[in-house]
């Protein structure tokens, strides 16, 4: 997991200052049947957002919560739009978020471990926010207690009420404190529980049977935790597309994939390697793009301009 922290919106609908998911944004309607209509459109937005979710078959990419090369970061938007992807999950940043808005429909996600810094990214496009991806935390001997998670979740929640909020639960652990800490955060009204586990495993195979021991931890979390809440989990780290639909099987509702894809070298072989991972999940790259146009494309548009 990386520590930075969905059917598509298109550019033109929300634009910087018209993220509807911002519930204090001076910009909203004042008028009660303008409150109405964003009411509607914020509960329509989550829903979509959380679509593929509920159909166990969410593909989130992830570029690191630590990653602000715009080229790496533009390669990976770019892997994840053209390879079948249904989110993307990047550093929390608003130039990040406005160039990924640029290249793609798909919703963006905006990772970290500062609750302050959501509501700028948001308001500059991103449609949900990680409270994870904390790889980059552990190679510094960082870790997050219990507490922490749940005290960063309720800060975000004060801020951001009405914006889709995932969080990860810690690998470091131990397996039924992971349980114990995702009933809490479900609890405090998260959308989306996120497993981890692969940089804590050290496969000692080659070939697909290293690829099965690497995405252990993670699938063994995502088996527990989905059978003690009713949220939908998202089994991440250390996946590959031999693992992604073990870990639907296991009881995840998403997969999130990070290295295999932001650690190459060149946007074909990222594209290749997410479409790989999508097919293995069954995913149809005709069905996401028609529903990005159906979903929140025009059927948004005419909701603001009423």
């Amino acid at each position: 997991m990386s520590c930075s922290f969905c059917t598509p919106v298109s550019n033109t609908i929300l634009k910087p200052n018209r993220n509807p998911l911002l519930q204090n944004c001076s910009s909203l309607p004042r008028r009660r049947t303008s409150l109405n209509r964003t009411r509607a459109l914020l509960s329509t937005t989550k829903e979509i957002i959380l679509k593929e979710f509920h159909e166990r078959r969410a593909l989130k990419i992830i570029s690191g919560l630590q990653n602000f090369d715009r080229e790496n970061v533009a390669a990976v938007v770019t892997a994840a739009d053209k390879g079948g992807a249904t989110h993307v999950d990047i550093a929390c940043d608003v130039d990040m978020v406005k160039l990924a808005t640029s290249l793609t429909t798909l919703p963006v996600c905006v990772s970290s471990v500062d609750p302050a810094a959501f509501p700028a990214a948001v308001e500059a496009g991103a449609l949900m926010v990680e409270i994870g991806n904390y790889d980059s935390f552990y190679e510094m001997g960082l870790t997050f207690s219990p507490d922490q998670i749940l005290n960063l979740t309720k800060e975000t929640k004060r801020l951001l009420p009405s914006v889709v909020l995932s969080v990860t639960v810690p690998h470091t652990l131990s397996l039924p404190d992971q349980v114990k800490l995702a009933e809490q955060l479900e609890e405090e009204g998260v959308d989306i529980i996120q497993t981890e586990g692969g940089k804590c495993s050290a496969p000692s195979k080659a070939g697909i049977l290293g690829l099965i021991e690497k995405a252990t931890p993670t699938l063994a979390a995502a088996y527990s935790i989905s059978r003690a809440v009713r949220i939908p989990v998202m089994c991440s780290s250390g996946l590959s597309a031999v693992t992604a639909p073990m870990a639907i099987t296991a009881g995840a509702s998403g997969v999130g994939v990070g290295s295999a894809i932001n650690k190459l070298n060149d946007v074909v072989a990222m594209i290749a390697q997410v479409k790989s991972i999508a097919e293995s999940l069954d995913l149809s790259t005709g069905d996401i793009s028609i529903l990005r146009k159906t979903s929140l494309g025009y059927n948004h548009r005419e909701s603001l301009n009423q």
